[in-house]
């Protein structure tokens, strides 16, 4: 299910050609998974159930599932040609030239809590979930002023909000545990910024006999992450593994400026 919304036009006269949408969605399943892109480093999936005779506790938001997404361009024409007076030959380095931005928001990707043990004598390896046991103070949150790369606030006793039912009266298997409570995909990782900026300059070169222009010569001078925005990835989510709720890898890439040319005919 989403909401999509959008809204483009020119901004007063001579302003920027704006650009802007936003999607409010919602998507549910019971098994999927997303490799790589935005928001997806740094935590493991599991595709199978954690009981496999009973998979109505897998229903959760799916691993791709963005809630807010908001995007933002804008394109200006700089029209130098028109600042003062300027001969023929100026003109062919100040006409042509526009700038481009792309802006990007979007909701943290949902990512799911694993014990990292086999609490039960059924199911996959690796697929059991513990019960949550506490409230974490998410470095997420709003107004959070924990590291960010901390991401339930406690550090190396970050698995102090969660229990794994193991050596319990009645469990089954080797540990004598049971299915964990909690739910798959019920945490969301950091929210996601990108503004990417372009500086363009359009060259005419030569023209035909009608006037119309035989070539165009195009620079650009294009900024990716433009602010250098560290976009955290998601956090370690296996209780008995290594680091444990803490943030090691970044999503996205940090700034990165390219120069090219480019004939259009």
């Amino acid at each position: 299910d989403a909401l999509q919304t959008s809204l483009s036009g020119n901004v007063g006269h001579g302003g920027p050609a704006i650009q802007a949408g936003y999607t409010w969605g919602k998507s549910l399943d019971d098994v999927s998974g997303v490799l790589g892109g935005a928001g997806s480093t740094g935590a493991v999936a599991v595709f199978s159930p954690q009981n496999p005779f009973d998979t109505r506790s897998e229903k959760g938001p799916s691993s791709f599932d963005v809630t807010h997404a908001f995007t933002l361009s804008a394109a200006q024409p700089l029209q130098l040609e028109h600042l003062g007076f300027q001969p023929d030959r100026l003109k062919v380095l100040t006409k042509g030239w526009q700038l481009l931005s792309i802006s990007t928001i979007m909701s943290g990707s949902p990512f799911t809590v694993y014990s990292g043990i086999q609490q039960t004598g059924a199911g996959t390896i690796g697929a059991d979930r513990p019960d949550q046991v506490g409230i974490p103070d998410l470095s997420t949150a709003h107004g959070s002023t924990r590291r960010r790369e901390d991401y339930f606030g406690r550090g190396a006793d970050n698995a102090s909000f969660f229990s794994i039912p193991i050596g319990i009266s009645g469990g089954s298997g080797p540990n004598s545990g049971r299915f964990g409570t909690l739910g798959r995909n019920t945490f969301r990782g950091p929210a996601y910024y990108n503004f990417d900026f372009a500086l363009i300059k359009t060259t005419a070169i030569g023209h035909r006999e009608s006037g119309l222009e035989r070539a165009d010569l195009q620079f650009r001078a294009e900024l990716f992450n433009l602010f250098n925005v560290v976009n955290m990835g998601l956090p370690a989510n296996t209780i008995k593994g290594s680091g444990f709720g803490i943030i090691s890898k970044t999503a996205g890439t940090s700034r990165q400026i390219q120069f090219s040319l480019k004939v259009i005919y």
